[in-house]
């Protein structure tokens, strides 16, 4: 895993070296094995390496192809390497890194090399020849990158940070974007936080030639509407198979590889197939704490003993998160309010001596594992709840949030309000963490922009008997591709491991995306996933789902209050906000009024420290 740099100078005008050089500085920590340069005319590449596969010197890149024609610089895994090597067998390879794979295939077949490859990346080749420059992203997105382009400039990176570097882009922000940022803790791609800098779609693929830009989406989930039913059997085996695969492909390691166990049904499903195909003990870790109301070490240590692994627990003291909390927001590469949990298991697996951990992110998203999926096949099923008069149901939202003042009962009342419990009006509230109205009171302006997501998923065909599968496109869009897996990048390379994720095989996602609604439904925790791989005991298949929990609303309201007090107030005096009713949202907090929760106003948090460490302009 690493970190890649680019820059093309239409007009040549600029000190090449100097910029993507100080992009290199920008994003060490994502390859401290080395750095790599390459400048010729216009063009300038850079890249620092994190060696996973072939720890050699001839591995370093930039990689250039054997008639010196193209140049290569990649950050990733290629899992089937291995395969199209011995389909390329004409090309003279000088290392056994999947990197001189991509080149010999891109030599070969063009663009259409995409179309072969299974893994996460993000990679870019120059064609001397053509003068052109080629830029990827896997299918999923699981790999970032970033990129803001000028009529004299196109510049390209694995971080925003390193954009920022390079000197060629306006610290501005994208107000818009803060839009989208309160309403659901994140930009959703292509924009972000920055005006004029975008992300890369997953899936999709940009060229560069003559000073124009075309770009092309290779890849997309869409149903299999013609495709021949299957019995559950079949489909259980199916499912076996494909995760049984997509886990024994990504083994494939140079360095100490190991697995991230919570105790819950992905990592443990992950960990018992890792131990199944390995030949020794595998490594695993978890995260606890003291207090077992936040640890899930019980969970995680029955399935350790379970499979017979290296077992490493890591005991965290709130304290100790708090003391590592500075260091992950410096890491921060977009404001999220998530990235800090991520930061602190990947360090602590580092620091185990991990450079490659394997995590069950995407199991949820894949075997409907998120209350949201309930809630959404629920409300569907109770169509003829819009029948009842209108101001009836808003009447009945605005007494239950009336009577029973927490959050759920807030965010009931707002499906009640709906006009239409169809899947564009119900999913978008999911994961909302202000309403409409309440957007309103918080930005100055009172033109409210276009709800992003309810723009994403109006792409979306919702197929009679495949509701589920339209809700797992619609996180995998959402929540999966601009939240998890930018937090577990971001936060995961600023310790120098990498994460490794295979329930975002895309094969087993499409696969899974086929599965009907009856085979599909959680009426136990991801029922299809445990009944296909059927090696868990009772007590971890049916525990309470915990996620990474940590005593957040204390920690604002003491040990980080003066933290949090001024970041508020700051964020608050800023133009695009309604100073007045931010500061009354943090009072209320404060006070202790249930329906603030702590979430809510760590965002503005994290918004206003991010700003400050970026020196960002409004």
């Amino acid at each position: 895993m690493c970190g890649i740099n680019g820059i093309i100078d239409f007009r040549q005008e600029n000190n090449l070296s100097q910029s993507i050089r100080q992009m290199n500085d920008a994003v060490k920590h994502r390859g401290p094995d080395n750095e790599g340069l390459f400048i010729e005319n216009n063009i300038a590449f850079g890249h620092r390496r994190l060696s996973i596969i072939d720890l050699s010197g001839a591995a370093s890149q930039p990689l250039f192809d054997n008639s010196g024609r193209y140049v290569l610089i990649y950050n990733g895994e290629l899992y089937n390497f291995k395969t199209l090597k011995s389909e390329l067998n004409d090309y003279p390879y000088k290392t056994e890194t999947d990197s001189e794979v991509i080149l010999a295939a891109y030599k070969k077949w063009g663009e259409n090399c995409l179309n072969r490859f299974e893994g996460m990346f993000a990679f870019a080749i120059y064609d001397k020849k053509e003068n052109s420059v080629f830029i990827a992203r896997d299918r999923l997105g699981i790999k970032p990158l970033y990129f803001h382009k000028s009529e004299k400039i196109f510049v390209f990176s694995s971080e925003i940070k390193s954009l920022l570097a390079s000197g060629f882009v306006r610290r501005k922000i994208n107000i818009p974007g803060i839009y989208d940022y309160i309403r659901y803790q994140t930009v959703h791609a292509p924009e972000t936080i920055i005006e004029d800098v975008y992300m890369l779609m997953p899936g999709h693929y940009l060229k560069i030639k003559n000073g124009k830009i075309s770009q092309k989406k290779y890849w997309d989930l869409q149903f299999a509407e013609n495709r021949e039913p299957e019995s559950y059997d079949k489909i259980k085996k199916n499912i076996e198979e494909l995760v049984i695969s997509a886990v024994e492909k990504r083994m494939i390691s140079d360095v100490p590889l190991g697995a991230f166990l919570s105790g819950g049904i992905d990592s443990s499903i992950i960990t018992g197939i890792l131990s199944r195909l390995s030949s020794s003990k595998i490594n695993t870790f978890s995260v606890n704490f003291e207090n077992p109301e936040f640890s899930e070490g019980k969970y995680a240590r029955i399935i350790a003993e379970k499979f017979k692994t290296n077992h490493t627990e890591i005991l965290l003291k709130p304290e100790d998160f708090l003391d590592m909390l500075p260091e992950a927001l410096k890491y921060l590469d977009h404001p999220s309010g998530d990235g800090p949990n991520s930061f602190v298991v990947s360090k602590a697996t580092k620091n185990a001596g991990i450079t490659v951990a394997l995590s069950g992110l995407g199991g949820d998203e894949v075997f409907a594992g998120y209350d949201v999926f309930k809630q959404v096949f629920r409300f569907h099923q109770h169509k003829l709840l819009s029948k009842i008069p209108f101001f009836i149901r808003k009447t009945g939202g605005g007494v239950l949030s009336g009577i029973k003042q927490d959050i759920r009962s807030k965010k009931a009342a707002e499906f009640l309000k709906l006009k239409n419990f169809d899947f564009e009006n119900i999913y978008p509230l999911s994961r909302l963490l202000f309403t409409e109205k309440e957007i309103s009171r918080i930005f100055s302006s009172g033109e409210i922009p276009e709800n992003k997501v309810r723009k994403i998923i109006s792409e979306i065909n919702v197929n009679s008997g495949f509701l589920l599968s339209a809700v797992s496109q619609a996180e995998i869009k959402t929540y999966l591709q601009n939240v998890l897996l930018r937090d577990t990048d971001q936060m995961s390379m600023a310790s120098s491991l990498e994460v490794r994720v295979p329930f975002l095989d895309y094969k087993l996602i499409e696969y899974a995306h086929t599965i009907r609604d009856k085979y599909k439904y959680p009426h136990s925790p991801k029922k299809l996933l445990t009944d296909s791989l059927n090696i868990l005991p009772s007590e971890v298949v049916n525990r309470p789902k915990m996620g990474f929990l940590l005593p957040w609303e204390h920690w604002l309201k003491h040990e980080l209050f003066r933290f949090s007090d001024t970041r508020i107030k700051s964020i608050a005096s800023r133009s695009f906000f309604n100073e007045e009713n931010i500061i009354s949202l943090w009072n209320a907090f404060l006070k202790g009024e249930k329906t603030i929760s702590w979430a809510r106003l760590w965002i503005f948090i994290v918004l206003e420290d991010y700003i400050q460490k970026q020196k960002l302009e409004q």
